[in-house]
């Protein structure tokens, strides 16, 4: 029976004995492993007994692989009795031991935080309207029309903001070409500020075809083979265009859509953002309580949370960019960013990410909250329909796979839900100083997102 000898913060030390017959068997089945390996003089390979090969190799040569073994499953099965909730791999010390005998282990490890939520019923949430707006219509509409703009192409007139040019260009940094700085066939939106800054600017005025030499310095924070350096880009402006907007009329309805006018599309529009704009709203309001929650929650976060959080987010990150087709170092490269600056950008939020987590599960733990069976098979079949809801015989198979390999996972994330369907059921909706920022960015439509992406 294992036990606990002291807790520091939020390490905790305990022993385990393991018995020396355990580690006789042990050692005899790692013997029987491995006595193909040994090669002795008058024995056949692999017939050596094993009292020949300890002889010859010494009596522990079986002890530490016997111990291997062994451990694993007496820490697991210590860490069941002491009710632990590990959160990084154990230090391990043998300090000595005598052959024939008992094994004391020494383990430390470290466990999630004590933890104390002041309050999680009564938390003030910003108060939010699931109306959809007239300038959130016409904005998408005008989104619409922007898809559908005609490139008119002018060459009898100098560049000005707005405009799209097209040019080749190389950079020079104390008169050397340096990786990244060259570019041919660039598109560029004049005022995007897409490029350095004070680079666009100095192409407003100039012709096609003229050539001319851009001077510009690299931000502080930019790459740090650039930062602060002055440079020069010698520019080919090749092309310039603008985009000219339809007339909102019938006759562009009926050419987008299956309405013939705008009236009729000016209501769908409505209906759909309407479904998006509650949908964006419940996301919110769920955000809002849960950063509310963090604020309640008094908890010294270990470093090694943090860290685990901060490599979840650079995974997520990076799978994301790879469905996109890019690599993460890429995108770093192009964010004039590293590596170590990205996780260290990502540490604050990951913190506030480990408070939020400790502090739903402490509301699940204080509400005594659980899930039925019905309930979770009910969450497996809404997983498996997304994939194999035509197909009810498949269906019914994977739902069992899920129950079986899956349950612990299902469990955790319904009884988070319900937690979080609690909190915002027990919240106060408040007019908040930044309430109408708020609202106005969690209105923002799907196609708007993926504009500012692009």
């Amino acid at each position: 029976m294992a036990e606990i000898l002291k807790k520091e913060k939020n390490v905790v030390y305990f022993n385990i004995v393991l018995p020396a017959k355990d580690i006789a068997e042990s050692e005899m089945s790692v013997y029987k492993k491995n006595k193909g390996y040994f090669n002795i003089p008058g024995f056949r390979k692999g017939k050596a007994p094993k009292k020949i090969i300890e002889n010859m190799y010494g009596k522990d040569i079986f002890f530490e692989d016997a111990i291997n073994e062994l451990l694993p499953q007496a820490y697991d099965k210590a860490v069941e009795e002491l009710e632990l909730e590990v959160i990084d791999q154990p230090n391990v010390n043998i300090e000595e031991f005598t052959h024939g005998e008992d094994v004391t282990v020494s383990i430390d490890v470290q466990v999630k935080p004590d933890i104390k939520v002041k309050k999680y019923k009564g938390l003030e949430i910003n108060k939010l309207s699931d109306e959809v707006t007239d300038e959130l219509i016409d904005k998408t509409i005008e989104n619409e029309r922007t898809k559908n703009a005609r490139r008119i192409n002018v060459d009898e007139r100098p560049a000005k903001e707005g405009d799209i040019v097209t040019i080749d260009f190389v950079g020079t940094t104390d008169g050397e070409e340096f990786e990244g700085g060259t570019g041919n066939d660039q598109e560029l939106e004049l005022g995007s500020g897409t490029f350095i800054p004070g680079f666009e600017e100095q192409i407003v005025g100039k012709n096609v075809g003229e050539e001319f030499d851009v001077e510009v310095t690299f931000p502080e924070d930019y790459h740090e083979n650039l930062a602060g350096k002055d440079a020069t880009f010698h520019v080919n402006l090749k092309s310039i265009s603008y985009e000219e907007l339809p007339e909102l009329d019938d006759e562009f309805i009926k050419d987008i859509s299956e309405f013939d006018t705008v009236d009729e599309y000016r209501e769908d529009v409505k209906k759909n953002l309407k479904d998006q704009v509650v949908a964006s709203n419940k996301a919110a309001r769920q955000e809002d309580v849960l950063m509310a929650l963090v604020d309640e929650v008094e908890v010294e976060v270990p470093e090694v949370m943090i860290d685990h959080e901060v490599e979840q987010k650079v995974k997520e990150v990076e799978y994301n960019l790879q469905s996109q087709g890019l690599e993460l170092d890429m995108y770093l490269n192009m964010l004039g960013s590293s590596l170590e600056k990205f996780k260290e950008d990502l540490r604050e939020g990951a913190e506030d990410k480990v408070k939020m987590t400790l502090g739903v599960e402490e509301v699940i733990r204080q509400e005594d909250i659980e899930v039925s069976d019905d309930e979770i098979k009910e969450e497996a079949g809404k997983i498996v329909d997304q994939y194999f809801g035509d197909d009810p015989e498949k269906r019914d198979d994977m739902i069992d796979i899920m129950l079986n390999r899956d349950k612990d996972r299902i469990v955790a994330s319904l009884k988070e839900q319900k937690a979080i369907d609690l909190l915002l059921s027990e919240a106060k909706e408040v007019e908040k100083k930044d309430s109408e920022e708020t609202k106005e960015n969690k209105q923002e439509t799907e196609e708007d997102t993926e504009e500012v992406e692009e």
